[in-house]
């Protein structure tokens, strides 16, 4: 099994690259509390998503914490990583989005696995959930979803951008996209669209199960995206919405695991006290090791 993890974004928000910032006891970055529950849990491949000129850096620093039987994969994120045969001649500032960060691991990854962000807390149970449906659940066109609850993903320092689902027991009929969501007395409102919640709902946090059969998909929308001018300048690529449109094409069955854990992240350089004392406690009660990676 395979974790793949999007390292590729700026923090514009928090100030600084987070994925890189010591927020561990030991002063590990938070990916690697993410490497380490997944291994722990079966995973025995890392594939993390980042910029090129953070390839080389990251690569020496994990390879030093990874033992050889865990295979390790650090790639660059670009801009022109096209498919063969499409071109782009203009300029583009950020990446082609969250999509395209997977489509970059086409060429190494072969068997089913888990997409993540290298900036958030997913808690241990999420790889424990997803090492289960990867092996109960072989079928190509069997998909799934970690789920927190939307009320316990918001930040005390501005709105959050969160997908919030809609289910029909255990499986995921639609994600709808939010930009402004924040706690306003006892409801969550997006101030974007005027939508309220009751902060109950299930909401994405970008924790994906998928199948290598993905990377055809991506590849498809993304030469339909090429074509379109309008899109080239002002969107992404998503990877929620390329599964939501398998899932609407009845290409896709996409499950829905509930998290027993809190998830946690750092989009505003507030949140940081936050995960470095979150990350302490967990080391204190002995769910983590310190440092991370004494025993490898």
């Amino acid at each position: 099994m395979t974790l793949l993890l999007m390292a590729a974004g700026s923090g514009s928000r928090y100030g600084k690259l987070k994925q890189f910032d010591d927020l561990g006891p030991k002063g590990e970055f938070l990916m690697e509390f993410a490497m380490y529950d997944a291994i722990k849990n079966g995973f025995d491949h890392i594939v993390v998503i980042t910029k090129k000129d953070n390839v080389a850096f990251l690569k020496e620093h994990l390879s030093k914490r990874l033992t050889e039987n865990v295979q390790l994969d650090v790639l660059a994120q670009e801009i022109a990583d096209l498919p063969t045969g499409a071109t782009f001649t203009g300029e583009r500032p950020k990446p082609w989005g969250t999509a395209h960060a997977v489509w970059t691991a086409r060429n190494v990854i072969d068997q089913p696995f888990c997409v993540i962000n290298a900036d958030d807390f997913y808690g241990q149970s999420a790889y424990a959930n997803a090492a289960t449906f990867i092996k109960e659940y072989p079928q190509e066109d069997h998909y799934a979803l970690v789920g927190y609850t939307l009320k316990d993903t918001l930040s005390e320092h501005g709105s959050v951008s969160r997908g919030v689902c809609k289910t029909n027991g255990d499986n995921l009929i639609s994600v709808d996209e939010r930009l402004k969501l924040a706690q306003e007395g006892e409801k969550v409102v997006d101030a974007d669209s005027g939508m309220e919640y009751t902060g109950n709902e299930l909401a994405s946090m970008n924790f994906w199960i998928c199948r290598p059969s993905i990377f055809e998909v991506i590849e498809k929308e993304f030469r339909a995206f090429l074509q379109d001018e309008h899109m080239i300048k002002t969107s992404e690529l998503y990877i929620p919405k390329t599964i939501q449109n398998l899932l609407q094409e009845g290409k896709a069955k996409v499950k829905v695991l509930p998290s027993k854990d809190n998830w946690f992240g750092v989009t505003y350089a507030s949140d940081r006290e936050m995960a470095v004392k979150s990350l302490q406690q967990k080391t204190n009660e002995g769910q983590y090791i310190s440092p991370l990676w004494q025993n490898q």
